[in-house]
């Protein structure tokens, strides 16, 4: 199978490999957490370092990448720059704002505003996607961006439709509202892939 180096790149030491590195990572920091191996207070440490960390290298490397497929543009560059800031941001305020709550137990106030800073780089996130969709003046990749957030609704829709069934049967545990921003962001960067491998 002959694959373009562009696209191998995307595998070995592009988004995908440090989209899939991050997920992999934080699911080993909470493994290591449940087996106790780690307490609560390393693990939010490493949580805190491992994801925004990651989020650099994933975000120069789809930009790299869209120069190499010809796909870059302005716009495009200036739409990670604006997810990858917001992304670091929850992912460094989620761990904390939970952290805290279990450990201090503050008062109503407080939870208020902490549940309002996680969710402040959300709408950073729903302002980049907005924006870009705005600034790009290329049809095809504006066309792209509208798809992959096509994708990852339907994943958030269709995972929390199938999850609530199963809870309101009792099969399953009880998933906080706020893990519909990570599948809705893994439903994007699918569908980008799934595009980009040139399935439409």
């Amino acid at each position: 199978m002959n694959i373009e180096p562009a696209m191998r790149r995307s595998f070995t030491a592009g988004p995908v490999f440090w989209g899939l590195a991050m997920f992999v990572a934080m699911g080993v920091i909470a493994a290591l957490r449940i087996v106790g191996l780690i307490d609560a207070l390393a693990s939010l440490a490493l949580m805190l370092v491992v994801g925004p960390a990651m989020i650099v290298p994933m975000m120069r490397s789809a930009n790299r990448l869209a120069r190499e497929k010809g796909c870059g543009s302005p716009a495009g560059r200036r739409y990670t720059m604006r997810m990858g800031v917001s992304s670091a941001a929850y992912m460094i305020l989620l761990p904390v704002t939970l952290w805290c709550w279990q450990h201090f137990r503050p008062g109503t106030m407080v939870i208020v505003l902490l549940a309002l800073a996680v969710v402040l780089p959300v709408f950073g996130m729903i302002a980049a996607v907005a924006r870009y969709i705005v600034e790009e003046t290329d049809e095809y990749l504006r066309h792209r961006a509208v798809n992959a957030m096509l994708w990852g609704l339907g994943a958030v829709l269709a995972l929390g439709s199938l999850w609530g069934f199963l809870e309101t049967f009792q099969l399953v545990p009880h998933v906080p509202g706020w893990a519909a921003v990570p599948v809705w962001a893994i439903g994007m960067g699918i569908g980008q892939l799934w595009m980009g491998t040139g399935k439409r």
